[in-house]
């Protein structure tokens, strides 16, 4: 008669294989070489769009689209350059009208009140001339960014930054959800911060050709 054999031994604990890696994320989220620090959630659910603490109807979005942000580098330039020039004008106004005081004015009196004036208005100058370059610098030193904007029937825009293909790719899956219903989407992205909106490019440019005195419309 054979005897039985044993009931195999369960593996123990250490003879487990490992379990598998986890594959990480991959390298181009929304703030990969872009150095954004803050980041906001994108969200699509129920029929909207969530971007941060905002809320836009899927129904009235009407573009979706990549740009790059640029300061209006030119623009502060030229700027820069009629403030120094309005600048010196005023200068040599004061000039003509203390070399006036002076040759037909009597007393000392004249005299001190011209030299005052004189000292002040080059203080201000001088103290203009740092605010002109400053203010100049502040745009001319701006980085330009990539950014996702999103449009809607109204006078809503909304805009986030991240890396070009990042949000390319966002793009065509906000594009795809709002055609489908239940279309379910959640991203994060990067927040975007500029120092005044009023120094950067936004939107098209476009040109038209035709009729008298057009000289073009920017949106």
């Amino acid at each position: 008669m054979e005897t039985p054999e044993p009931p195999a031994t369960p593996p123990r604990p250490w003879n487990r294989p490992a379990p598998a890696p986890v594959t990480p994320p991959p390298s181009h989220g929304p703030g990969a070489g872009t150095g954004m620090v803050g980041h906001l959630s994108l969200v699509i659910s129920k029929r909207l769009l969530w971007v941060g603490g905002a809320a836009y109807p899927l129904e009235n979005i009407v573009r979706v689209y990549t740009f790059v942000l640029r300061p209006r580098r030119a623009d502060a330039v030229r700027t820069f350059l009629k403030r120094v020039a309005l600048t010196l004008l005023a200068l040599l106004g004061i000039l003509f009208f203390s070399f006036l005081a002076d040759a037909f004015g009597n007393g000392e009196g004249v005299g001190g009140f011209t030299a005052f004036l004189f000292q002040l208005s080059l203080l201000v100058v001088a103290g203009a001339l740092i605010w002109f370059t400053t203010d100049m610098l502040n745009v001319v030193t701006a980085s330009s960014h990539d950014v996702l904007a999103i449009e809607t029937n109204g006078q809503s825009t909304a805009m986030v930054s991240g890396e070009r293909r990042y949000l390319n790719e966002l793009v065509g899956r906000i594009a795809t959800a709002i055609d489908e219903p239940d279309a379910e989407l959640t991203v994060t992205v990067g927040a975007l911060t500029i120092s005044s909106p009023s120094n950067y490019y936004f939107g098209d440019s476009v040109n038209i050709y035709g009729g008298n005195g057009n000289t073009g419309v920017a949106k």
